[in-house]
């Protein structure tokens, strides 16, 4: 199995290539493989760290979100700042290529008011802290009516 047979948008293809892999981890083909059989759905999936699993998510995830629709469409939780970060960065590294698709970390220990000035701009994808998306929501500065995917990273 390879990339190019994931059905993945070029644009996405391009930036794994890029960043050196060729092929999916035993973790990204089992959560490909689920999607391919039963379309997108619920999936619990674990595996060791450095196994590939934000890539797991990450791909998929990124090949569904719509940079023309408004609102967010994703969101990801994250039980640290630190995976927050970890996880934005790595999609920014796999979204590249992907024209006008946004996502933003919102995390305690940063400035919400900066975080609510992004929200505010078109975003697609949020990683968030628990804490800090309840926070957000407690101040109705997000809204999540327009999302269709929930990822718990670390849900353990």
């Amino acid at each position: 199995m390879t990339f190019e047979t994931l059905n993945l948008k070029p644009e996405i293809i391009k930036a794994v290539t890029e960043l050196g892999f060729t092929s999916p981890t035993p973790i990204q083909q089992h959560v490909y493989n689920t999607i391919a059989e039963h379309g997108q759905t619920d999936i619990v999936a674990l595996s060791q760290t450095g196994t590939g699993k934000t890539a797991a998510f990450g791909l998929p995830l990124l090949n569904t979100i719509q940079a023309h629709d408004r609102g967010i469409q994703a969101v990801i939780l994250a039980p640290t700042r630190e995976l927050c970060l970890q996880i934005q960065t790595e999609l920014e590294k796999y979204a590249k290529h992907l024209i006008g698709l946004t996502s933003i970390p919102v995390y305690g220990g940063a400035p919400i008011q900066t975080q609510i000035r992004q929200l505010k701009s078109q975003v697609h994808i949020v990683t968030a802290t628990p804490g800090r998306l309840r926070d957000l929501l407690d101040r109705k500065a997000i809204r999540l009516d327009a999302v269709k995917h929930l990822v718990l990273d670390e849900a353990d």
